[in-house]
Order: structure tokens, then C-alpha cells, then sequence
């Protein structure tokens, strides 16, 4: 939700060059760095390598730390040798410190330093002037850094009256007019009427790095952008500075709600990462070049020929901090996953009930209202899970309240839902309502738990409740005391199938700079905002998952879903992409949009169905739920203004069509819980771009409208009105496709084109597959508990497949405490397919069977087939034979998921 009329306003937001930081590290041109190594101060420890570089001009020394860390991961750590005062360093991202790996000296010349690591496999080649590092892998550069030139770092300097302009900017300050500096926003920084005053004066950093080889770059969620990153020209970067930007535009680099500074570069044959940590207001450029091939002792005529190599240019450049930056090597991309995981953590794995379909909308009115749309899901027979409650289910808008007219009796309201086995989810904002006689604006007041103006008082903004106080998040007590807000007898009427969706914490503020919090605004340690900014939502989501954890002690997974997020938010649940318009644009660029968020390691991400903003037409709003139920977080929602948009609301037509996608969605679950669950413990993404899963095949690099759903599935909405037929890309050549729903093999390979009508999106099931899905779909997931498996193996040129199921209770932390769940494999091989444990450990009871399989690609008909089941019983199988579509259907099986077995053809 945000205010609709003030923030469409493009003017509300800076361009690039209205940016004070970003127009003075413009004024570093790429060329030689002024920056040498002073290499007597090198030293060595099992830690790291550090050494001191100089700026040749202004004498200011920098302490550079060079880490290996386990895993094919290096860092790089720059700061001032001796700072004014401590400068920021992003804490509580990172799940640990990490392991490091000793490095030594393999070599050392005039000028040159060469670190080894303990693998051999890769190299670090220190230059000393101009400084600059080199990373080989098996004597190739893969990435060098400050190659360019263009390491920048504004010391910290005194604030007296003579403020000096940093030497960095000596030579466009030599005139140093006083409009001259202003320009440079060294001291402050206007911006429409809002003047940002910098207390500790410009403390910019930034860095270049050149990627070899690479001409694919993708990443940097969150951008309204291609899946593949443009170059950038002057005064258009990728910005990473979380804002709310209502209905934002399409192809736009500004930063809108969320930030993961981790850029990604593939190739046919390796995979490699930046991940840049810092919290404050980040700008990427991104120059792709093609250089010619650097071959030492080649004659002129074998010159001309030489092919033209890719290079891609990244330069990072941050407002404040210091440079913390890891190289992720890979070398394949599902290696850069594990090691950005190992780094940042994992995704939470979800409650089962939050995988399936959520009902939203600025508002549901009343308890009457809430009761009407769960009966009206009944009536049409569609499942759903969760209703949302919106800003207006408060009592004015204090959070953690009911509106008593409104919500007379929330519990029962809650009673009523648990019934159903349902869910209900209500907004809680960061802004807190100034009102003396609202106990958690009482107690947040006193005890000094808002975010500080400049001059000390407590910051001030507009938002939905009018007047408003900012939680200050960044502080461990200030969370601690959030998440007892949670506990049942604190938040009345809540009970535990209420859980909670974070908004506006980017933070919003009506009427402030660019809508948001000043940046010389003071949090916890006196730390300016601008310091971190891209923190805030990432710690209130954090705050409110310990809360749901805490009062049910320790015991239940939590949900929670946040607009505003940072690297690590996947370990605390789900985001979705904002505040979107319900037109066909919006849902195409919703894909690339998912998938980037997906890379960048948050599985659990979604688009608001049908578009936040305005009104869809029954076939965008169809399209919407076909591309909705195949994506990892899955929830239709709308705004105040917008009419209302049931599922069932738009003619039998388009409701039956809504019902099978939702029930797809359903059925399909046992699926879409196992990929998060590798999610969860191998750190792969659950909605995968095409060129993950096949890194070697060019043509699927800079595909954005169709992706695969884990490793089995490929998926392509339709995003076109009125389309006819879509053009699917198979990718790699020795691949089998079969349609999903019909079984049907896909008899040509490469770009082909598909009919398509209203009823479905085109889905492909991957041949060497496994895919296990419920045969039915239920009122809610809850419904469905017992409900029977089928599994469709799809068989690849060998004949051959591979699946597997991951189950436990659904709701609880028992799978990882008391090792309640099972985890089985499915493998067909020489016309047997068994069942097997894959982790011993796990022990998890079901009475579940699985009751049918059907086997996609089955040359001829068999004579018969068995099962058999470890307890030595034999039984026939009834079998139906497809010779159209060569679909083996096994029925009657009732085969136990908990057990080991096999089918013999």
C-alpha cells in the first residue's frame, strides 16, 4: 500500500547525477590509479594477508585485508589505517564468521606479489603501483580489481570550519567557490526543499572490477528491469536504495523496495560473483566491451586474426562504510548459490500453509466481509489457505489493534478460520502512530526506541496513521522488545494462526526526501541512517519472525512477508515485488524480475496477482493466476481504489479457468515443498532462469519469459492479450520434453511454437525426471495431509529418471530438532522404478500412499508389472497403456511413501 497521489511524482526521486557521492566518484576517470602498495607493511597470518596502500596525493594510508575463505571464496576488505572515528561495517548479515583458509606468498618481484592458496587452483597477483589485485583460476584471470583505476575512498575528516574538500576532489575544487562544494555535497546536500546535513562530512567508497571473458552479467535485485543487466551510460546506474515507489515504472534502474548487492557474471564455462556488503545507498555501472585476446609472443599476422574477447566492467560505489567485498569463484552457478548461503544463510523453510494460494486486498472491511470471502472460496470450490487483513483492520492504524467496530471479535473470527484450517495474516508496519494513550508508542517513547532526528528528538514523519515515530530496529533491545509484542497475551485476540506481512519498511515516510527517512537521521550507536538504510526492513522482518518463533517457545515455523529487504532476508521469509499495475507489461517484467530475486538467494518471492494498482480485465487476470500458481509465493491482492477481484467475480469462464490453475498449484505442492526444502539445505534456487540449468547453451542466456521450476519443470505464462500460440525455447539437444498435462512428448527440439488456449499456460516436464504430486486438491493444504501421491517420471534417452519427495508435519521445527521428516528418492532405471531413503537420519510416520504413477515415454506396452515392497510381498499392478502418447498409467498401487519398494515392468 502507498499514498497514491504524492508518489507517482517521478520528481520525488533523484536521478543519478542529483546524487552528490555519485557525481564526485564520477569525477575518477578510469586510468591509472593514484594508489600504490607501501609492500614493507605486508604481513601474513592464518587469518589473512594485510598490507597498507597510499594515496600518492593526498598521503592518506588505507589498510587492505585479503581472506580465503573455504569454499572458493575470497574477500577483499579495504579501510582507513587509522579513521577519524570507527567507520561502518555491516554487522548481522553474515551468519558467521567465516572460515578462512590460509594464504601464503608463492612469489615475490619488484612490484609484484603473488598469493597462493592452499588449493593451488587459484592465485591473487598483487600489484603494487598502481595497486591493483589479479584473480587467476589455473593461470587464467577471471576477475582483477581496481584494474581501471578507480578505488575510491573519502577519508573522514575533521568538521571544523575550514572544511577542506577531500583530496580525491582537490582538482575539481581547486576554484573551491562555495558553490562549487555545495555542488560536490561534501558538508550537505540539498534536494528539493530537504537538506541533508553531513555531520561527518563525505566518506564515499567504491571500487572497479573486470570480469574475463564475460559479456552476461545478471543480479542487483531490485530493478522494474531486464533479467539480463544493460550497460549503463552516464548519469544512469543501477541504484541500490530502498524506496517506495508506487507503480513504478518499467525499465527503470532506481532502486525500489529491496537491495542485494550481489552481482552475478556467467559464461559456458564458469559461473563467478561479487557480493559488495554495504548497508548504505549503493550505485552499480556496468560497461560490457569486447577487448582483443591478451596472447603474449604472437607475430603481427596471428595478431590480426586474434578473436575479440568479452570484458565486463563493474564499478561499485556506496555513500558511506568501508569496502567489504566477496569474490564468489564457483565455478558453476549452483556453486556461487552454496557459497553466497554459507555467507548469508540459507532460505527459511516455510510453513506448508504459506505455499499455497493467499487472498488479499486494502481491505477486507469487516469480520463479516472475511467470513463472506472464505465462504465464497467454498462455494466455487477453489482452495486457498490464508486471508490478509490490510492498514484497516487497526484501530486507526496503531498496529498490534483491531478496529473495535469493525472487529468486534477477531478470536472468533480466528476460531472460525481454524475450522476451515485456514490462516489469516495481518499487516504490521514499522511506523508507530505519535499518540501518548497507544501503549506501544508509550512504552517505545519512553524507553528511547525511536530513530533520532539530527538534533536528537525523536524523528518525526508522516505515514498511514497520520503523525508517526520510526522504530529503530538496528538496536538488539528495540528488536528483543518487538518480538515480545508478538506473545499471545500481549497482542490480543492473536492467536496462532495469525501471522504477519511487514510493509512500508524501506521506511516509508510520506513527505520525506525521495519518501523516506532523512539521512542524517540517528539510530542505535549513533550511527547515521544513511549508514544503514538498505537495513531497515531486513531487521524488522527479522524482529517479527524471533516474535512468532518466541510465543509458540520456540516451537513453530513462523511467516512473515516483507516489502523492504537486504542479502540475508531470505532467512527470515518472503517478499513480494511491491506495488504493481494490473496491465500485461507488469506481469512480463514480473518473471525476470522473480528470477533475479531468486539468484540473489531468496526463494520465496512473489508478484502481487492481477496488479496492485488499477483494475484487470478478466484474461490479464487469468494469465496472472497461471503465472502466479507456478511461482514461489503466490497471493492475489488489490488496492482500495480498485474494484473488488474474487476469483469468481468475472463469469463462470473465467472462474473455472482460476480454479484449475489454483488446484494445479495444489496438487502440485508436494513438488514445490521439496524444492524449498533444497532450498532450505542445498541452497538452490526454486524458480530457476534457463541458463542455470543449462549453463553450456548460449541461446538460453538472456532468457526472461519462460523459466524452469526446479530442475523438472519449464514453464512459459502467457503474457500477451489475446495470444494465440507462444514461442517456447527447449533447450539443450540431448533433452526430452513431455507436456505436462497431456503427456504428450514434444516431438521438435530448439525455438518451437505452441498453440495455446484461455484454459492453460504451456508446462513441460523434463525427461529424467521425477515429479510427485498430491491426486487431488483440498479446501486448504491442511485438507489435504492425507491425501494420496501420484508420481509422473518422465524418461529422458536412457530411459532413465530421478525424483525425489521431501515430507514432515508442515508446520513445525521438528524436522530439524527431533529429525521428523522423510526424504526419498525415486530413481526408474532398466524398467524398475524404486523408493528409497536418501537421509537415514530422518524419521517422520505418514499412512500416505502413493496410489499412482505414470510413466512419460514408455516405448511399448508391457505384459505385466509388479510391486513389490520390502516385507517380500509381490502383488500385480493393473496398468493402462496410452500408444498415442506412450503414457504407462500404474493404478491401485497404495504403496507407502515411509517405505522402500519397487515397480518392475
Amino acid at each position: 500500500s502507498s499514498v497514491q497521489d504524492e508518489a507517482v511524482d517521478k520528481s520525488n526521486f533523484k536521478k543519478c547525477n542529483q546524487i552528490a557521492f555519485y557525481r564526485r566518484q564520477k569525477l575518477l576517470h578510469p586510468g591509472k590509479s593514484l594508489y600504490r602498495v607501501l609492500l614493507d607493511s605486508v604481513t601474513l597470518s592464518d587469518e589473512n594477508v594485510k598490507f597498507q596502500i597510499i594515496h600518492e596525493e593526498n598521503k592518506v594510508v588505507l589498510q587492505v585485508e585479503i581472506y580465503e575463505i573455504e569454499g572458493n571464496i575470497f574477500r577483499l576488505k579495504i579501510d582507513e589505517a587509522s579513521p577519524l572515528r570507527a567507520r561502518y561495517k555491516v554487522p548481522d548479515v553474515l551468519v558467521k564468521e567465516p572460515t578462512t583458509q590460509r594464504l601464503f606468498v608463492s612469489h615475490k618481484e619488484a612490484g609484484i606479489l603473488v598469493l597462493s592458496s592452499v588449493n593451488e587452483d587459484y592465485k591473487l597477483q598483487v600489484t603494487a603501483n598502481p595497486f591493483q589485485v589479479e584473480l587467476q583460476s589455473k593461470g587464467e584471470t577471471v576477475m582483477s580489481m581496481n584494474s581501471n583505476g578507480l578505488l575510491y575512498f573519502e577519508h573522514l575528516q575533521p568538521s571544523s570550519s575550514n572544511r577542506k574538500p577531500t583530496a580525491q576532489n582537490e582538482e575539481a575544487a581547486n576554484d573551491s567557490s562555495k558553490e562549487k562544494q555545495e555542488d560536490l555535497g561534501l558538508w550537505e546536500e540539498k534536494f528539493g526543499s530537504f537538506v541533508d546535513i553531513k555531520a561527518h562530512g563525505p566518506t564515499s567508497v567504491g571500487m572497479d572490477f573486470s570480469l574475463h571473458g564475460y559479456d552476461h552479467v545478471y543480479g542487483i535485485p531490485q530493478h522494474t528491469e531486464t533479467l539480463l543487466l544493460k550497460n549503463t551510460s552516464d548519469g544512469d546506474a543501477y541504484r541500490l536504495y530502498n524506496l517506495d515507489i508506487f507503480g513504478h515504472k518499467i525499465h527503470d534502474k532506481i532502486g525500489i523496495y529491496g537491495s542485494v548487492p550481489l552481482l552475478l557474471a556467467h559464461k559456458p564455462n564458469r559461473t563467478s560473483g561479487i557480493f559488495w556488503l554495504n548497508s548504505s545507498e549503493t550505485l552499480v555501472d556496468i560497461s560490457t566491451k569486447a577487448v582483443a585476446e591478451h596472447t603474449p609472443s604472437r607475430s603481427a599476422a596471428e595478431t590480426a586474426k586474434q578473436r575479440a574477447v568479452p570484458l565486463t566492467d563493474v564499478r561499485w560505489m556506496s555513500e558511506s562504510g568501508i569496502i567489504d567485498v566477496f569474490l564468489l569463484m564457483g565455478p558453476t552457478a549452483f556453486d556461487i548459490f552454496k557459497q553466497f548461503a554459507q555467507l548469508t544463510g540459507t532460505q527459511a523453510l516455510p510453513p506448508l500453509f504459506s505455499l499455497g494460494y493467499h487472498q488479499c486486498r486494502w481491505n477486507y472491511e469487516d469480520e463479516q466481509d472475511v467470513k463472506a470471502v472464505d465462504a465464497g472460496f467454498d462455494a466455487h470450490d477453489i482452495p486457498y489457505d490464508a486471508i490478509w487483513l490490510d492498514i484497516e483492520h487497526t484501530d486507526g492504524k496503531r498496529y498490534f489493534t483491531w478496529d473495535k467496530q469493525k472487529f468486534q471479535n477477531p478470536r472468533k473470527m480466528q476460531e472460525h478460520l481454524r475450522k476451515k484450517k485456514r490462516k489469516l495474516v495481518v499487516i504490521i508496519d514499522p511506523h508507530i502512530k505519535v499518540d501518548p494513550s497507544y501503549t506501544l508508542y508509550a512504552q517505545a517513547k519512553e524507553k528511547g526506541y525511536f530513530v533520532k532526528d539530527r538534533n536528537g528528538k525523536d524523528f518525526e514523519g508522516i505515514s498511514w496513521p497520520g503523525s508517526s515515530c520510526y522504530l529503530d530496529f538496528t538496536n538488539p533491545e528495540v528488536r528483543k522488545w518487538y518480538a515480545d509484542q508478538f506473545a499471545f497475551k500481549t497482542y490480543k485476540a492473536s492467536t496462532n494462526i495469525l501471522f504477519v506481512w511487514n510493509d512500508m519498511n524501506e521506511p516509508s515516510v510520506f513527505k520525506g526526501a525521495e519518501l523516506t527517512m532523512q539521512k542524517d537521521a540517528v539510530h542505535y550507536n549513533n550511527w547515521e541512517h544513511r549508514e544503514v538504510h538498505n537495513l531497515y526492513g531486513f531487521y524488522q522482518q527479522m524482529a517479527t519472525a524471533e516474535g512468532l518463533i518466541r510465543r509458540s517457545s520456540g516451537k513453530e515455523r513462523p511467516f512473515v512477508l516483507t516489502r523492504s529487504f537486504f542479502a540475508g532476508s531470505q532467512k527470515y521469509g518472503a517478499v513480494w515485488t511491491g506495488d504493481n499495475t494490473a496491465e500485461w507489461s507488469y506481469l512480463k517484467i514480473s518473471i525476470p524480475m522473480l528470477l533475479t530475486i531468486n539468484m540473489a538467494g531468496i526463494s520465496f518471492c512473489g508478484a502481487d496477482v492481477g496488479g496492485f494498482i488499477g483494475d484487470p480485465d478478466p484474461e490479464l487476470l487469468v494469465r496472472w493466476y497461471q503465472a502466479g500458481a507456478y511461482q514461489p509465493f503466490f497471493r492475489g491482492h488489490s488496492n482500495m481504489e480498485s474494484k473488488r477481484r474474487e476469483p469468481w467475480l468475472f463469469g463462470e469462464r473465467s472462474t473455472q479457468t482460476i480454479r484449475r490453475a489454483i488446484r494445479e498449484r495444489y496438487v502440485l505442492l508436494p513438488y514445490l515443498y521439496t524444492l524449498f526444502y533444497r532450498a532450505h539445505t542445498a541452497a538452490e534456487p526454486v524458480m530457476r532462469c534457463l541458463w542455470i540449468e543449462f549453463p553450456g547453451k548460449v541461446e538460453t542466456f538472456d532468457v526472461e519469459n519462460e523459466y524452469m521450476l526446479g530442475n523438472a519443470l519449464l514453464v512459459h505464462p502467457v503474457t500477451e492479450k489475446e495470444a494465440k500460440t507462444v514461442t517456447v525455447l527447449f533447450p539443450g539437444s540431448q533433452e526430452i520434453w513431455y507436456d505436462f498435462r497431456k503427456f504428450k512428448r514434444v516431438e521438435d527440439a530448439g525455438t518451437v511454437k505452441i498453440p495455446v488456449t484461455l484454459e492453460n499456460i504451456p508446462v513441460f516436464q523434463r525427461g529424467g525426471t521425477v515429479i510427485p504430486l498430491k491426486t487431488t486438491a483440498g479446501k486448504s493444504t491442511e485438507w489435504m495431509t492425507d491425501t494420496s501421491y501420484e508420481l509422473h517420471v518422465a524418461l529422458d534417452t536412457e530411459a532413465c529418471a530421478t525424483g525425489e519427495l521431501y515430507v514432515d508435519d508442515g508446520h513445525s521445527f521438528q524436522y530439524l530438532h527431533k529429525k521428523q521428516f522423510l526424504y526419498r528418492k525415486f530413481t526408474f532405471h532398466k524398467n524398475v522404478l524404486s523408493s528409497r531413503c536418501i537421509d537415514e537420519s530422518g524419521q517422520y510416520h505418514t499412512t500416505c500412499v502413493i496410489e499412482r504413477v505414470i510413466i512419460l515415454g514408455f516405448g511399448k506396452q508391457p505384459t505385466f508389472v509388479t510391486a513389490n515392497s520390502k516385507d517380500g510381498e509381490n502383488k500385480e499392478v493393473v496398468f493402462t497403456y496410452d500408444t498415442k502418447t506412450s503414457a504407462l498409467t500404474l493404478e491401485n498401487l497404495a504403496l507407502s511413501v515411509d517405505a522402500d519398494w519397487e515397480i518392475c515392468i
